[in-house]
């Protein structure tokens, strides 16, 4: 099957399986979405959204974050990963929205990845989730569900290789859904370990499960 064959098949399953697909975090405005992306890293979505409610109600723009201590909001968010860490990313990002950025979060990946705690990932879900630009952004989920089904090749060992492969094979009009398609398939379908391959309609076109296929065929043989 020739690779565009199989985007548009992806495409036509997503599309009728998981028409809307969107961030499991939680946030009303793009700076919000910017701490719960930070947040986020190495960390579930579930853990972030359950410590973002009292930090958004007391810091709900850049000015008001920038004002803060990262002793401070590291009380907010001692129970996800790193808090420490991001509890500096934090109040770094707020003082350079504010200095540079009048306190708005930039569309631009470049000025994006100034900001402390922001690395491309971030950045890409931003420009995707908020501005709606063709940004495929690369987690652990993306980057196992692409490999597994054969959207990229072998030797895309990078996720910005994956990145790459990914945007130069979807369309751009796509490409913001299609990662949380791909994000949410390995999230609660094609996971990392133990996969459910029994309620995955995408088993006919999925390379491991298929490789799967012909390795039980052919002990069956021998």
């Amino acid at each position: 099957m020739k690779k565009q064959e199989l985007y548009q098949k992806i495409i036509d399953y997503f599309e009728r399986t998981m028409p809307i697909a969107e961030t499991e975090l939680h946030y009303t405005s793009p700076f919000e979405l910017l701490v719960a992306v930070i947040l986020s890293a190495q960390c579930t979505d579930k853990r972030v959204n359950l410590v973002t409610p009292k930090l958004f109600h007391d810091y709900p723009t850049a000015e008001a974050l920038a004002l803060a201590t990262p002793e401070t909001i590291f009380e907010y968010i001692r129970s996800v990963s790193y808090p420490n860490n991001k509890a500096k990313h934090l109040v770094g990002m707020a003082q350079l929205l504010v200095k540079d950025y009048q306190g708005n979060v930039p569309s631009n990946l470049d000025d994006l990845l100034r900001l402390p705690g922001v690395g491309r990932k971030t950045a890409n879900v931003i420009q995707a989730v908020v501005f709606d630009k063709a940004a495929m952004a690369v987690d652990t989920h993306v980057f196992r569900v692409s490999h597994r089904i054969g959207l990229v090749s072998k030797n895309c060992t990078t996720p910005f290789s994956v990145e790459k492969q990914l945007i130069r094979y979807f369309p751009d009009k796509i490409i913001p859904k299609a990662h949380h398609w791909l994000i949410l398939h390995g999230r609660y379908t094609c996971t990392a370990r133990n996969p459910k391959c029994t309620s995955c309609g995408l088993t006919d076109i999925c390379k491991e499960y298929q490789n799967k296929l012909k390795t039980v065929q052919q002990n069956k043989q021998e």
